[in-house]
């Protein structure tokens, strides 16, 4: 980052001008590729798919873990919203659904990926970027524990600036939950000896869960 002018999102109070100019980013992002070349994109990495196993592996080990009460009523939460929903459903396609758009997606919703140079947004950090969808990338980014850790922003008012098709949004509202669980579950493994977070952070993600699979906001 240090060959590119800005400071990382997640270090900065974002008002309008801000959210504007990364909402663009994103459309830029997303619009990087003529459909021709996009069709022959790999999907990216962390898709549905590889996400719904990845959870369905985690979750098998948590037996073994000490969790906080408060979080492991979460993942049972999760994981009962997994096993009854389309993402979860053990024969679900691993591509993009046929009733949305792809685009090329990032592949990472971390706000420190996110460069602000006082006049507009700027992206790094691509690895994992392939053939994805609107509604995957942005739950990615709103969904990411740099949402709100440490410096929370206004979600609501960035995803505003998308307008989604229905199906997009009754997409959005399923991935939102998927990638909740994602990082509930990343959370609870955290090291209690070395932790990466603050403490009580995977507490509070298992309250940002359930708010979600309550359709709570």
């Amino acid at each position: 980052m240090s060959r590119l002018p800005g400071a990382p999102l997640c270090e900065l109070p974002l008002g309008e001008r801000e959210l504007a100019a990364w909402a663009a980013t994103v459309r830029r992002v997303h619009a990087a590729l003529p459909p021709a070349g996009l069709a022959r994109l790999p999907l990216r990495h962390g898709h549905q798919a590889e996400t719904v196993r990845r959870l369905r592996a985690w979750y098998a080990r948590t037996a073994e873990r000490r969790l906080a009460p408060a979080v492991r009523y979460a993942l049972r939460a999760g994981m009962d919203w997994l096993d009854a929903s389309v993402p979860g459903a053990p024969d679900a396609p691993p591509g993009i659904p046929p009733d949305v758009p792809a685009v090329f997606g990032a592949g990472d919703g971390n706000s420190a990926n996110y460069l602000w140079d006082g006049h507009r947004v700027r992206v790094v950090d691509l690895e994992e970027s392939g053939r994805s969808d609107r509604a995957y990338e942005l739950a990615e980014i709103v969904e990411h524990v740099s949402a709100w850790v440490p410096r929370p922003f206004d979600t609501a008012a960035f995803l505003r600036r998308f307008p989604l098709t229905p199906a997009e949004s009754a997409r959005l509202r399923e991935c939102r939950i998927l990638l909740a669980l994602v990082w509930l579950s990343l959370l609870a493994g955290d090291d209690p000896a070395h932790p990466r977070n603050p403490p009580g952070t995977a507490e509070r993600q298992a309250r940002r869960l359930l708010r979600r699979l309550d359709g709570a906001g």
